[in-house]
């Protein structure tokens, strides 16, 4: 055993002292090669990704002559080499051939080499022969001039847009005799179907789960309904997610970015590859696959003789000189800087073919495509909806009998989940893990559930099936499954249409409605404070108003139930699956919705063969639609008219206006294709953050619905949201405007809501009048709340400058000693009285003695303001030595028996 081992070790030996002096065969012998990155030398991996690379390939000539089972290139910047080989066999003898490489980038031509095979070491194709595989396969350096057409973006932009062509002449003939064109890429892509897919997927189980649970739980149809109407429904989730997929059906030349993009959603629409399935249906539908061409793809095995910018043979074939006299038009012997040093191109060829012959034994390059399956269009081509179609590698012949398939595994998952959460929730009953009456009403009638769901997927699926149907009667491959497609066809519309009708039927039947004469208020707005738009209005609900600015009104008519009349809702037994989700004077939307579905399937499919029909004629239907959902408002839920009106509505315009654009008879160049599909992408991906945010929004709801009977709520500090929330639902579901708003009094202002004033018992006091009490007869209390008896009443100074004022001087005393001093406690000036009372009220009160008025009285304004206007001068009763203190008796000290005559005072007289 040692001499073996022993002569192993001496060749081990042998080669890493012959390593030592070569660095190209130590790195050979790792598996590595010399790279240039960001201009410092690497030893870099032979099966590194390359910097541009083909993938899938086709025949693009149609009856090629050599039959190709292997074809990829490879760009690689570190090094600054191209890699390719070619595979392959042929029934011709003894061909001298000459072969051209073509790298086309947007549209463009980055890179042409055209070389003869016996001058590039090409031995097996040199010449070409029947019975002999050729096996061709070369390293080929090139300079920074060779590769200056190739932007440095197009290395790290996503989906890069480029085509590798291969085209063999013959030199006897001089004419082409095979032509095979591959996809080029960088590997960068919007496209992750198994993450991106399984996120949407993921947010639309949560979507289900919230929904179901809004339907099942309760015992009250309308309260169960109210709450179900305004959890995120699933029908909008797929609304969104089939009309980004399907926006690639249009037969338009689409940039490789989108139809990138639109592959993470083709779950949604049913293209979902499976191996074995593809299997079972091409067997199904046998070889009858049909020209994709019909539908607007450019297919394998067909003449393509304007790919990439054509081919000139003069240019191929010159008049000068000879096949024989051709060279590699790269490997001169111009220097090339590697390795440290200086090397021409010829030597540096011959190493890296030497080096290229090693990796051929290990494996080597792997990164290359395989021939496209029958079916599929040719690589780099993605026109129309065959062409969105081959990113998931699905055959526009196999679409319909996919999409079906499909949707009858969801349909059966649907009623086996029915069937499995009952037996789940009998078991946890028996098991005594929930309650014996927990979803009580659903244990009682899951039947009718699982009918309804099983009526609501087929809801929801009408579109893609409408459309995959037409699609396939427009294809026309194969009778099968035309047949299959005419049976599904009549079903479905049968089926839905009538239940639908029906559902109609019954409301018409049963309901009984008005007709009002009514107007359409037409109104100047703007959006965003710039963009003007108009508002329409109907002038029943929000009358003409002065604070806003009209472009004029339509005649209208009012069509409604009768205010005590029975709505759909209360029915939703038998048409919550089409109706619980609208309002109650929308509810026969379903209806309208149906239609405009089945009219969009019919231009999308139906013409597919007329593009110019087919996206103006679409731009129409859905610029009507989004005016009708915008003027309807058709949902009970506010954040349903959000998504399927404004959100939904608006990236449906804004993507086929755009689509329009990509139109072949408009020749957009790619470049600007590329842009206008990034602005498709950032349409729908708003579209798309704006569903996965309201599908969170709605499963908090929801949780707040399936928690409305508890009393304890968790977290607390929601407490009040859903409180709010509950009295929202309240309010819609009686389908009424809310309340106008009014500007405050500065015009510049916001909008204020007025706030409503509580209705309820008032009271307010107007007048109050007293009554003749027993106390009113008593004299000495008479007296002290009229100020005291007559020898203490004085008169105040107010009332004597009035007597001076008439011309009375009863004193010539200054005023400021004209005062007594208070018998009371009260300041000076105040009387003594009940402030209940008014002079009048006692004043009736004595009625039979109140004094006679004094003919021609003087009276005194300022001292009779505070009493009636029937108060008069009274004359003194004394006066006080000669003082100027005049004191006049108080009537109310006067009996009954007194004379109210009043004697007239002598300085009066």
């Amino acid at each position: 055993m040692s001499p073996p081992f022993r002569r192993r070790s001496l060749f081990a030996l042998l080669f890493d002292f012959l390593a030592f002096f070569d660095p190209i065969v130590s790195a050979a012998r790792a598996g590595y090669v010399v790279g240039t990155i960001d201009g410092q030398e690497y030893l870099v991996r032979d099966d590194r990704r390359p910097s541009l690379y083909t993938k899938d390939y086709g025949d693009c000539m149609g009856g090629s002559l050599i039959n190709v089972t292997r074809f990829d290139a490879a760009y690689y910047k570190d090094n600054m080499t191209i890699l390719f080989h070619l595979g392959g066999e042929t029934a011709l003898k003894n061909e001298s051939i000459m072969m051209n490489i073509g790298v086309y980038a947007y549209g463009e031509s980055r890179f042409d080499l055209t070389f003869n095979p016996c001058n590039a070491n090409i031995r097996s194709a040199c010449p070409i022969q029947a019975g002999t595989s050729i096996e061709a396969s070369g390293v080929i350096p090139i300079g920074q001039k060779d590769v200056a057409g190739i932007p440095p973006i197009a290395l790290s932009i996503p989906d890069f847009e480029g085509q590798a062509i291969l085209r063999i002449f013959s030199n006897s003939t001089q004419r082409q005799i095979g032509c095979y064109s591959g996809v080029v890429t960088n590997g960068s892509s919007f496209s992750h179907p198994k993450w991106v897919s399984s996120i949407l997927g993921g947010f639309t189980v949560i979507a289900v789960l919230a929904s179901f649970a809004t339907a099942i739980y309760g015992e009250e149809i309308l309260e169960m309904r109210k709450h179900y109407a305004h959890s995120f429904s699933v029908f909008v989730v797929f609304a969104a997610w089939q009309h980004i997929y399907f926006s690639g059906a249009l037969s338009v030349n689409w940039p490789s970015v989108l139809v990138a993009f639109w592959s993470n959603y083709a779950w949604a629409g049913g293209m979902v590859y499976l191996e074995p399935m593809q299997n079972t249906i091409n067997d199904f539908i046998g070889t009858n696959k049909r020209n994709i061409s019909h539908v607007g793809a450019a297919g394998p095995g067909v003449a393509n003789p304007s790919l990439g910018d054509g081919y000139d043979i003069q240019q191929i074939y010159s008049r000068d000189e000879l096949p024989e006299t051709f060279k590699f038009p790269s490997l001169d012997d111009s220097l090339v800087y590697r390795s440290g040093e200086f090397i021409t191109k010829r030597h540096l060829f011959e190493k890296l073919m030497a080096k290229r012959a090693f990796a051929d034994s290990s494996g080597g390059h792997s990164w290359y495509g395989n021939p496209v399956k029958p079916g599929l269009p040719l690589p780099g081509n993605f026109s129309g909806f065959v062409g969105t179609l081959a990113h998931n590698s699905i055959p526009a012949s196999n679409a319909f009998m996919t999409g079906f398939l499909w949707f009858l595994t969801l349909f059966s998952g649907v009623a086996l989940s029915m069937i499995a959460f009952k037996l789940l929730l009998e078991g946890m009953s028996a098991a005594k893990i929930v309650k014996r009456d927990r979803l009580l009403y659903f244990r009682g009638h899951w039947l009718g559930y699982t009918l309804l769901a099983l009526l609501r997927t087929l809801f929801i699926g009408f579109f893609m099936l409408m459309f995959l149907i037409l699609f396939q009667f427009s294809y026309l491959c194969s009778s099968r499954p035309i047949a299959v497609a005419c049976v599904v066809f009549l079903v479905i519309l049968l089926s839905l249409g009538g239940l639908a009708g029906d559902a109609c039927f019954y409301r018409i039947r049963l309901g009984h409605y008005t007709s009002e004469a009514d107007r359409l208020n037409i109104e100047k707005r703007r959006i965003l404070k710039v963009i003007p738009w108009l508002g329409f209005e109907r002038n029943s609900k929000f009358p003409r108003s002065e604070d806003k600015r009209y472009a004029g009104s339509l005649p209208w008519r009012k069509i409604g139930p009768a205010p005590q009349d029975r709505t759909i809702h209360e029915d939703t037994k038998m048409f919550g699956w089409l109706a619980a989700r609208f309002r109650r004077t929308r509810w026969w939307f379903f209806a309208l919705w149906l239609v405009y579905e089945f009219v969009r399937a019919c231009f999308l499919a139906g013409a597919s063969s007329s593009p110019m029909v087919q996206v103006f004629g679409l731009l129409a239907v859905e610029l009507v639609a989004f005016f009708v959902l915008v003027v309807l408002r058709p949902f009970e839920g506010q954040r349903l008219n959000v998504i399927a009106v404004y959100f939904l509505g608006s990236s449906k315009v804004a993507t086929v206006a755009l689509s329009a654009a990509f139109n072949v008879r408009f020749g957009l160049p790619r470049i600007l294709a590329t842009v206008l599909g990034i602005i498709v992408i950032v349409i729908q991906g708003l579209l798309t953050i704006a569903v996965l945010i309201c599908i969170i929004l709605g499963a908090i709801s929801s949780y707040m619905s399936v928690m409305r009977n508890r009393d304890t709520f968790h977290p607390e500090r929601w407490i009040a949201i859903r409180a709010k929330y509950f009295d929202h639902l309240d309010f819609k579901v009686k389908d009424i405007p809310r309340p106008r708003e009014t500007k405050p009094e500065s015009d510049s202002g916001p909008l204020v809501p007025v706030p409503e004033v509580p209705k309820g018992p008032s009271f307010a006091v107007s007048s109050v009048r007293r009554m003749p009490k027993v106390e009113d007869e008593d004299e000495e209390f008479m007296n002290e709340i009229s100020g005291g008896d007559a020898s203490t009443s004085q008169l105040d100074l107010g009332e004597l400058i009035a007597i001076r004022l008439k011309g009375t001087v009863v004193g010539q005393r200054p005023l400021s000693i004209q005062s007594n001093l208070s018998n009371t406690t009260l300041p000076y000036g105040a009387r003594l009285h009940r402030a209940s009372w008014s002079t009048m009220d006692f004043a009736e009160n004595l009625a039979p003695a109140r004094p006679s008025r004094l003919s021609n009285p003087p009276l005194m304004p300022e001292a009779c303001s505070r009493f009636s206007r029937d108060c008069v001068l009274l004359p003194p009763a004394r006066v006080l030595g000669g003082e100027s203190a005049v004191r006049y008796p108080s009537p109310l000290s006067m009996g009954a028996n007194r004379s109210n005559t009043p004697t007239e005072t002598p300085g009066n007289a």
